[in-house]
């Protein structure tokens, strides 16, 4: 059971703190490439498009390269440690904030920050305008971007190692148990990454709503 709880920790943990720095960085991202006009545009689009599919394991391949003894971060130690897995999920889930929160502000019509600025509102009021008009998409973005992580298990097996109290999370003891033959144990396991991202998406909606009542 101790061994249960400690990778329901961890997976929250380093899925909840990844998703934050995504969210910090992706949807301001997002935001300022849909309400802005700049030379490169599209191919910045294409190219964001483009790492939503890459898989995990290549992630993680990229970050083992980046954190292993012999390169150039070697000496931070990081090889096998949460923070790694972290760098891992922020790379793999950044695309779909970005593209997400573009996709919900790009949906607004331009004329709701027209009229704001109409009214009076400056340029940075008209902006705010535009985002709150497209919150409901940005709560998807950060529910997607959870969902991405909480389920991902490449990156984690890969600079996490799965050590057992330390970096395992429920997605690598599910691979571990099955490897195992231990069917049951993984589909408990299974029961309980399925019972958090239900509760997350709940409240995510929960507070989709408030704010809409609001």
């Amino acid at each position: 059971m101790e061994d249960v709880l400690s990778a329901v920790r961890l997976s929250l943990c380093v899925s909840g703190l990844s998703s934050v720095i995504c969210a910090a960085v992706g949807i301001p991202c997002g935001c300022v490439i849909a309400m802005r006009q700049f030379r490169g545009k599209q191919s910045l689009l294409n190219i964001l498009h483009t790492l939503l599919s890459v898989p995990t394991v290549v992630v993680g391949l990229v970050v083992y390269s980046m954190v292993c003894r012999q390169s150039p971060l070697g000496f931070m130690g990081l090889l096998f440690t949460p923070a790694a897995m972290v760098i891992g999920q922020v790379l793999l889930a950044l695309p779909i904030t970005v593209v997400l929160s573009y996709t919900a502000v790009a949906a607004v019509d331009a004329a709701a920050g027209e009229t704001a600025r109409t009214l009076g509102a400056g340029r940075v009021a008209a902006a705010f305008t535009m985002i709150s008009e497209g919150r409901a998409g940005i709560l998807a973005a950060v529910t997607a971007t959870f969902g991405r992580l909480i389920g991902e298990v490449g990156v984690a097996m890969i600079v996490g190692g799965n050590i057992a109290g330390y970096t395992r999370t429920i997605t690598t003891a599910i691979a571990l148990e099955t490897s195992k033959g231990e069917v049951g144990i993984s589909l408990q396991l299974g029961a309980i990454l399925l019972c958090i991202s239900l509760g997350v998406n709940l409240l995510l909606q929960f507070l989709k709503g408030s704010r809409s009542s609001g």
